[in-house]
């Protein structure tokens, strides 16, 4: 399973409504295999619902750009995230959150 949750540190609270896109590295393509978009509580745990997770290259991407639109930042200065990662074992669990400001982000394998 890969979870993500998205905190928006300059508010002070979950990031809901970010659009979120989770791919898999195939030779030098990137195939789409999840969407969607966090609920209240900034969480999205069902990227890969229904879906065999295979051993692969991993890529997330955030449109934090209309997040930030929509809370006020005219011009968000980074438009989107992508944390790429690497999964070999599938029994364990992978939960990547975002910590996200007008102008940085940070991430972390969570649990």
């Amino acid at each position: 399973m890969i979870t993500t949750h998205v905190l928006d540190i300059a508010r002070g609270g979950p990031a809901a409504g970010v659009t979120v896109i989770l791919e898999i590295r195939q030779a030098s393509e990137w195939t789409p295999v999840g969407r969607g978009t966090t609920d209240e509580k900034g969480r999205l745990v069902t990227l890969t619902e229904g879906l065999p997770i295979t051993p692969g290259t991993y890529r997330l991407t955030f449109d934090i750009g209309s997040y930030q639109r929509d809370h006020g930042v005219t011009v968000p200065f980074f438009p989107e995230v992508n944390i790429t990662f690497n999964v070999r074992d599938t029994d364990e669990a992978f939960h990547l959150p975002l910590l996200l400001s007008p102008f940085g982000y940070s991430t972390y394998r969570g649990a």
